[in-house]
């Protein structure tokens, strides 16, 4: 499924080792670019706003620092919420290609793809680190998989989920949510709605012309699509009204968790993620 190169041992997790890390920041984040997975989990449901944390992931991942970067998207990685999902399938193929899942279509053969991708990044040593986009019954089905293959394994410090909102919470199922938070290592962070809380904050009721940041033709079709399902799917038959959308904004929140597992400190806002990680080689 092309998730990259494996080199070296990992360096213990008090030391920084991220491409973009700033060690003034008091936090153990030690993602190692050459040998961890990235997982990033979202729910499309029923807010539009994981459509754009979609692209702005595939924003990242098309610069030069992250190309090379272990990853796999999971769809469809909802708990207990009421409400209709959101398709995204056509956003994630020319985002992704191969590299994600479809667990609203077929929640057993996503765990199989990614329990079997995670099994080789552990195999070589590597971390499993998950942006929860969503909410946490995926991640707990996951880690209960990999626990069954690999009894002996240390989840609480191989496996890493990082939350940031607590509705996510809320609406995970009570048992999923106990789980990971005594068999992983569970960090809850700031939301990334808000700015000036310790997190970037992606959530803005500004319209932003991404023509003056992204020349990359490919780059501006994927934010385009995000834009153009998330305008058809707002609000619509009783899902979530995203007012900033409406607005004609951005809403990328649940893309802080990838932010703070990589060490991209420097970012306020989503102009200045922009400016500083689209369209560079």
């Amino acid at each position: 499924m092309g998730f990259g190169k494996y080199l070296l041992s990992i360096i213990p997790l008090l030391i920084f080792n991220c491409t973009g890390c700033n060690s003034s920041r008091n936090q153990l984040t030690s993602f190692d670019l050459n040998k961890d997975l990235l997982l990033a989990h979202y729910d499309f449901k029923t807010d539009v706003d994981d459509l754009h944390s979609v692209a702005a992931f595939g924003t990242l991942i098309s610069n030069s620092k992250f190309s090379e970067m272990n990853y796999h998207a999971v769809a469809g990685a909802y708990g207990i919420q009421t409400g209709l999902y959101v398709h995204p399938n056509e956003l994630c193929h020319l985002t992704f290609g191969n590299n994600w899942s479809d667990a609203h279509k077929d929640v057993d053969k996503a765990l199989l793809e990614v329990k079997e991708i995670a099994l080789q990044i552990l195999a070589e040593e590597g971390d499993i680190w998950i942006a929860e986009g969503g909410q946490s019954d995926f991640s707990a089905a996951l880690v209960k998989e990999i626990q069954a293959e690999k009894p002996a394994l240390n989840t609480k410090e191989r496996i890493h989920i990082v939350q940031h909102a607590d509705w996510n919470e809320e609406v995970t199922s009570y048992g999923s949510l106990i789980f990971v938070k005594n068999n992983t290592d569970y960090k809850k962070i700031p939301d990334g709605n808000a700015m000036g809380n310790g997190t970037p904050g992606f959530r803005s009721d500004q319209m932003i012309n991404l023509e003056e940041f992204i020349q990359a033709p490919h780059l501006l079709t994927i934010w385009q699509l995000a834009m153009e399902l998330a305008n058809k799917n707002n609000g619509k038959e009783g899902r979530y009204l995203n007012e900033s959308i409406r607005s004609g904004g951005l809403d990328f929140s649940d893309f802080s968790e990838i932010c703070w597992i990589l060490g991209l400190h420097d970012i306020k806002n989503a102009e200045e993620f922009f400016m500083k990680y689209s369209d560079q080689n």
